[in-house]
């Protein structure tokens, strides 16, 4: 594996997902953590999940736009929904789902989805978790 061009480095304080904090060494992301409401927490701050899902549509996001750049297919608005779930396992952990919905403006379905398709392929976060976790994607047009 070639040397990373970035690290990103963040720290987790205090009770972890439990009111705890989570921080970056650069200072711009610092959040009180809490465990939601639908897990038996009390809610009111962020979760692991949340920033995960963050950071995914983001990353696809950049990706779809890079493979469009790349085939110059311009459309007139983009935007990725990502959705992270968590689910108890029989072991008594937790495991992790995603899907993710790609919305597009001024191309065809089938453009779509072949970005889309593309982008799962290079996206980081598509391929950390390919084959670990359950994903589904999909692509609509407007």
């Amino acid at each position: 594996m070639a040397d990373p061009v970035y690290i990103a480095i963040a720290t987790s304080t205090g009770d972890g997902r439990a009111g705890g904090r989570a921080a970056t060494d650069d200072g711009l992301l610092d959040v009180t953590l809490a465990i939601p409401r639908e897990m038996g927490g009390p809610g009111g701050a962020t979760n692991p999940e949340q920033l995960f899902a963050a950071g995914w549509a983001s990353c696809f996001h950049s990706a779809v736009k890079a493979i469009a750049a790349s085939r110059k297919v311009t459309f007139t608005d983009s935007a990725v929904v990502a959705e992270v779930g968590i689910h108890p396992t029989e072991q008594g952990g937790f495991s992790l789902s995603a899907a993710l919905h790609v919305e597009f403006g001024g191309i065809d379905q089938a453009t779509a989805d072949s970005l889309v398709e593309a982008a799962h392929e290079v996206c980081p976060y598509s391929v950390a978790t390919r084959g670990n976790i359950p994903v589904s994607i999909d692509a609509t047009v407007a």
